[in-house]
């Protein structure tokens, strides 16, 4: 894994009106439109640069990342093998249409189909995770002839156009503009929706319910299933044994794609290359981008079974986008699946997560009554916080401020939604890196947050 224990930063200036930190600030609220947030009360976190799995200011304040950013910095920050590949594509080409062959892009596909099923040898390459699940769902719809997308209320899937409608969380509501989406329970014993009383109960359930929607949809309407292969940010919510094989069973039954998407919870975050590797199932179109390249450029894709990707053969396909493959992205794709795999990035997070993190975690499940539920696998974890272990109620938003405040106070960076901190580090992280952050989670659930 990469070295972070040193790293050098611009000296701290102890002016105000010349430090750097202050100009950011000023610039930021001055002139940047946030995601997500109403602007006025935005006080943004400063970041200069990074290493490995931390950040830091200008001023020389460090943060142990346990965000992964947007839970996708899975190779850390800077690595350098990234970094080169973009540099030396940088050199040679910077930018080319996607109409046109290129190295890159070519070497890019091919590494990303050596790590997909068998059955799967194209990729059309797109700018993130969201116009990734606008492309499946629409080559989905043109494949079956069919309209409708069923996709879990407990999801996200971006913010684009139809790839919002099929989100399941709040962000839906103001923006549902587009048509042919309907919506299901998933499974989630924690919080069953099916007063269900085991894992077994609640997948049989679940998918019972799955089909009955399907069918109350009408059969011959509905093109696609997408599902997160482990929903994220609506909670890291691990599918029950035979519960995607059974979805799978369903659309096969009824002639409905499946699409798996895969840009939270692929390359590497969960201990294996694909998610959905660990769950005995084929989808028909994986969607993927953050993990790919770890963000250091823009970019995501779908990948195609050989079948859908036939339908095109003679048929155009009616979408496209300036930037798709673009040489920067692919460059750094290419950098980060071969360090990836000769640093054994994906077996570290694999075995930080069995060895390290769940025993961890579930020793502070054990000291801690705020502790609802702890759940996940490789570096894919979430911590529920509750005000009462019985009635499972959540903790309010004001607990969750705090908690964010003590755990940014103490130098951890955290990712936190609703009522749970989720526990996602790069996949590089050390073990010497986690006992550091279970100490802060410690020491912050240690406090008396719930008065």
């Amino acid at each position: 894994m990469t070295d972070t224990s040193t790293h050098t930063v611009s000296p701290a200036s102890t002016d105000p009106a010349t430090s750097l930190n202050a100009r950011t600030s000023e610039l930021d609220r001055a002139h940047v439109f946030h995601s997500w947030s109403a602007q006025a009360a935005l006080k943004p976190l400063v970041i200069a640069g990074g290493l490995g799995c931390r950040v830091w200011d200008h001023d020389g304040r460090t943060y142990l990342d346990f965000s992964s950013q947007l839970v996708n910095v899975n190779i850390g920050h800077q690595h350098p093998a990234v970094v080169k590949a973009i540099t030396e594509q940088a050199a040679l080409l910077t930018t080319i249409a996607p109409s046109t062959a290129n190295l890159a892009r070519g070497e890019a596909a091919q590494r990303i189909t050596d790590r997909a099923p068998a059955g799967f040898n194209k990729v059309f390459f797109t700018n993130g995770g969201a116009d990734a699940n606008e492309n499946a769902m629409r080559m989905a719809r043109l494949h079956t002839g069919r309209d409708k997308v069923l996709s879990l209320y407990k999801s996200y899937h971006g913010n684009t156009g139809s790839a919002v409608v099929a989100t399941g969380d709040w962000r839906r509501l103001p923006n549902e503009y587009a048509r042919g989406h309907v919506h299901f329970f998933g499974p989630f014993l924690y919080r069953s929706e099916f007063w269900a009383t085991s894992e077994a109960e609640e997948c049989a359930r679940a998918l019972h319910h799955l089909e009955r929607v399907i069918q109350g949809e009408g059969v011959s309407s509905v093109a696609a299933i997408l599902l997160e292969s482990i929903p994220g940010t609506a909670g890291i919510m691990m599918p029950p044994a035979g519960y995607l094989p059974g979805v799978r069973a369903l659309c096969d039954k009824y002639g409905i794609m499946l699409i798996l998407d895969e840009v939270m919870c692929g390359f590497g975050r969960t201990g294996n290359w694909f998610a959905f590797q660990a769950y005995d199932v084929v989808p028909d179109l994986i969607t993927f981008a953050k993990g790919v390249n770890s963000g250091y450029v823009p970019t995501g894709g779908v990948i195609i079974s050989d079948a859908i990707a036939a339908t095109f053969d003679e048929t155009v396909f009616p979408g496209g986008l300036t930037y798709s493959g673009h040489p920067l992205a692919m460059a750094s794709i290419v950098g980060a699946l071969d360090a990836m795999e000769t640093e054994g990035v994906v077996e570290n997070a694999a075995r930080i997560g069995s060895d390290v993190l769940e025993p961890g975690l579930k020793a502070l499940q054990a000291k801690h009554p705020i502790i609802g539920e702890v759940r996940g696998v490789g570096v894919f974890w979430a911590v529920e916080l509750v005000a009462d272990a019985v009635t499972r109620e959540p903790v309010s938003a004001a607990v969750m401020a705090r908690v964010k405040a003590e755990l940014l106070g103490r130098g951890l960076l955290p990712f936190l939604m609703e009522n749970r901190i989720h526990v996602v580090p790069p996949c590089v992280v050390t073990e010497a890196e986690v006992a550091e952050a279970l100490a802060i989670y410690d020491e912050v659930l240690s406090l008396d947050l719930l008065s």
